[in-house]
């Protein structure tokens, strides 16, 4: 088996702040890169796939659940220390509309927490702030 050329260029990918009854879900991811820090559930968007199709698959994928969402809340650009990567995350504030967590391989826990109550978990760089601007979206709809 070849081993895995890594990538020339940066990686798009998606993630989801997903809020339910005053809460956001995060996840805690299982394998590299980010092992056993928590984090929000997305990934990579796929040649032709709209930033909003990605971030449907990928949650169903890692979750399971059903959104709806609310706009986008910022982005990071993400160099790991390893050398290994580059990624522009588009970060996306949604809420959730069904289903329950059933994660996938990539992650081993999830924990639904008040936004301003993420204590002493690790978390990834720039989480918080991402999801402070993903709880502004979320309270400033009308809808909810």
């Amino acid at each position: 088996m070849a081993a895995l050329i890594p990538p020339q260029h940066p990686q798009l990918a998606v993630s989801a702040a997903i809020f339910r009854d005053g809460k956001v879900l995060l996840v805690r991811r299982a394998k590299s890169p980010a092992h056993g820090f928590y984090s929000l559930p997305g990934g990579r968007v796929e040649f032709g796939e709209s930033l909003h199709t990605a971030l449907h698959r990928e949650v169903d994928e890692e979750t399971g659940l059903r959104i709806e969402i609310a706009g986008l809340a910022g982005w990071r650009e993400v160099l790991p220390e390893t050398g290994r990567g580059h990624y522009l995350i588009m970060s996306f504030a949604a809420r959730w509309i069904g289903q329950e967590p059933r994660l996938n391989s990539e992650h081993d826990d999830f924990k639904w927490l008040a936004p301003d109550r993420l204590g002493d978990l690790k978390i990834t760089a720039g989480l918080q702030q991402v999801i402070d601007a993903a709880g502004r979206l979320i309270g400033a709809s009308s809808r909810f």
